[in-house]
């Protein structure tokens, strides 16, 4: 045995003696340790040595990345610092130098060490809670002035196992507070914490080691770049099908409900939709394969599991024991026949809209675009209608062509980006032909080029982005900057300026951070995203989210530009649209509406401890919650709207905020097609 698993094993047998030791009094049935099997190990060592390889940043785990790697699992077990101490850390100190040992050996032995006893507080901790919430009214005391810390970041671990019992009974109690807050009786609180935890507990004990292998494995990959992941063979499909827009199953969206698989929704024209048989709110209890096969109960099963069970090859049938959300008190079973589902409502659309400028009213085409998808498989067997972003947009610049529009808005808003190919072949729609993007790799800089000189579209073209427009998304904007081919109408984007391969593993794959992407100008999106020519209000808050609030994230550079021809510089038209936007913002309704909004969420965001006096909370969101109802039915009367009676009455499906930019970019893309006219910019 060498001296570092001898420290290990010494380490092992001290972790587990103090647990042990403290918490001999209680008694509860002891979940199972799990343990790392020879498969994964060989994978450890594969992604190792690949990351070392391949990986963008030419970083090499040795004693510094051990620490960044301890770190971050610690970080992605216990986020919250309420399960794990500082006596704790202490204690596995030494394996933090040494980690970068173990995973070249591929011994997870440390890994599944600290995941089992993170495990154990866990159930620990459930335990406690439903024991104390068994009789809160009388072991609670909501008179007491005392405060729960939310600010997880600055948050300091407990410094040993005597302080994490007083630590889940606060947390507890704020539990209690937010049901009191929403106006739940006693016997419902109690009932709702004794479904919550007790299912929680259950939950507990189907962890595998396949999920500590997942977890850990990704505190290793984005220890090297925040993009860099693991992916378990479910994560793997469940990525395939957001590519590709299409599964094989019965389409329908689930859920865990304490013990059940619940059926959230349906995805329409679906083989469940179109059967009729199965509907949202049903419970799923059961699964049988093909017309005749045996039922396995699914009770208390992972979702995952349950979900594997029912999808399959399209053509075979698959039986479901279900409890019909409308009669509750019996069971019944349904055959569906798999087929292919297609997930057209994340495809992109579009719709046609008027608005007026200057005395005269525009026709305009919004073509929103969720994310860059592609049927990699269907491309790759030369399919010609293979399912893809660029290939639906087409389809839509065509139907709006015959619906002679004057201006195009592409909204590429909370659009988190996808295949580098759909990138540059949107972009060619709208190009004669020239590069695209430049792309950066360990040892070369090569160049993706729009080799088509046909393009689709040639009028006033608006691309609209927010911070989360990200990757794929900021090469599309950074290229229609840069060409001057149209106008960037937003938010500073995400930043996220890296490319990323997929390597098989096993069941499962590698996705891997192998590149840097840079605009055409020689920009790079990293860190800085690709900023708007208008701006408008931020949503999002820049130092929580985008690329620069990510940890370990690369940073900033740039590389020569491309040789490229670009349009005629839109530079001479931003600042009166821009004076122009300015003007109608003072004076909208729905500009200030979200500025308060905004303010209102700031305010929030800066609080760092919740008081767990009742009386106190109560008064606290009794007068948060009257002046979010006073601005919002502020905004509605100058709507025209009648006033909500309570909070609880907004439709949870109406993005308000997301339709008062959109009205503003309209008026933005009506006034850049007058200004185009009068000024006589062509895209030919």
């Amino acid at each position: 045995m060498t001296q570092i698993n001898k420290l290990y094993h010494r380490l092992r047998a001290v972790v587990l003696v103090a647990a042990f030791l403290y918490f001999a009094p209680v008694c509860h049935a002891q979940i199972a340790e799990l343990t790392f099997q020879d498969e994964q190990s060989q994978q450890c060592i594969a992604i190792v040595n690949a990351l070392e390889r391949d990986n963008i940043t030419g970083k090499k785990l040795d004693g510094n990345m051990s620490v960044l790697v301890f770190d971050r699992y610690i970080k992605s077990l216990d986020p919250g610092r309420h399960l794990l101490t500082q006596t704790d850390l202490n204690d596995f100190q030494p394996l933090k130098q040494l980690m970068y040992k173990y995973l070249k050996t591929g011994n997870l032995g440390p890994a599944f060490e600290i995941f089992n006893l993170y495990q154990s507080r866990s159930e620990q901790r459930f335990e406690y809670i439903l024991k104390l919430a068994r009789s809160w009214q009388t072991q609670l005391d909501f008179a007491k002035n005392e405060t729960l810390v939310i600010d997880y970041e600055h948050k300091p671990f407990i410094p040993d196992i005597s302080g994490l019992e007083p630590l889940w009974k606060k947390e507890l109690k704020n539990h209690i507070i937010n049901l009191k807050i929403n106006k739940t009786s006693d016997e419902e609180i109690s009932e709702t914490l004794e479904k919550i935890y007790s299912n929680r507990l259950a939950q507990l004990s189907q962890t595998q080691s396949r999920d500590v292998f997942h977890i850990f494995m990704n505190a290793v990959t984005m220890s090297f770049d925040p993009h860099s992941q693991y992916f378990a063979p479910r994560v793997s499909e469940d990525f395939d099908i957001h590519m590709k827009l299409s599964l094989e199953g019965i389409g329908a969206v689930l859920q865990n409900e304490y013990e059940y698989t619940k059926v959230v929704r349906l995805i329409p024209k679906g083989p469940a939709d179109k059967s009729q048989k199965l509907a949202p709110g049903d419970k799923i209890i059961g699964v049988g394969q093909g017309e005749d096969g045996e039922i396995k109960d699914t009770i208390g099963q992972r979702i995952d599991d349950v979900v594997k069970l029912i999808r399959g090859p399209k053509g075979t049938f698959v039986r479901l024991k279900i409890i019909p959300a409308r009669k509750s008190s019996v069971t019944a079973t349904i055959s569906i026949k798999r087929d292919e589902v297609k997930l057209e409502e994340q495809s992109a659309q579009k719709k046609v809209v008027d608005v007026t400028s200057k005395g005269r009213t525009y026709k305009l085409g919004i073509i929103e675009i969720p994310n860059f998808y592609i049927d990699f498989d269907a491309f790759h067997r030369g399919e010609p209608d293979y399912k893809s972003t660029t290939g639906d947009v087409i389809k839509l610049l065509e139907q709006l062509k015959t619906e002679n529009i004057d201006g195009l808005i592409v909204d590429l808003r909370d659009n988190g980006g996808g295949a580098l190919k759909e990138a540059n072949d949107l972009t060619g729609l709208f190009l004669k032909y020239g590069p695209t993007v430049q792309v950066k790799t360990k040892f070369r800089v090569s160049r993706i080029y729009d080799e088509d000189p046909k393009i689709l579209y040639t009028g006033p073209l608006v691309v609209l982005i927010n911070r989360m427009s990200a990757s794929a998304s900021e090469i599309f904007a950074g290229a229609i900057k840069d060409y001057h081919r149209g106008l960037i109408v937003g938010t500073q984007s995400f930043g996220k300026g890296t490319v990323q391969e997929l390597k098989p593993l096993g069941d499962g794959r590698l996705k891997m951070t192998s590149a840097k992407f840079y605009r055409i100008s020689g920009k790079s999106t990293q860190h800085k995203g690709v900023e708007p020519d208008i701006w408008f209000p931020q949503i999002y808050r820049t130092k929580d989210t985008g690329e620069s609030a990510l940890e370990g994230a690369l940073l900033w550079d740039h590389i020569d530009a491309t040789r490229y021809s670009a349009y005629r510089s839109l530079q001479p038209m931003i600042k009166p649209l821009d004076d122009a936007y300015k003007k109608r913002a003072e004076k909208s309704f729905g500009i200030k509406y979200l500025t308060q909004r905004i303010q209102l969420a700031e305010s929030l965001s800066e609080q760092k401890t919740l008081s767990l006096n009742l009386t106190e909370r109560l008064k606290t969101d009794t007068a948060f919650n009257k002046e979010e109802l006073a601005l919002e039915n502020n905004y509605r009367k100058q709507k025209g709207e009648k006033p909500l009676t309570t909070l609880d009455d907004i439709d949870p499906e109406k993005e308000e905020i997301k339709e008062i930019l959109t009205e503003q970019a309209k008026y933005i893309a009506a006034d850049f097609i007058t200004l185009s006219h009068k000024t006589g910019y062509k895209w030919q």
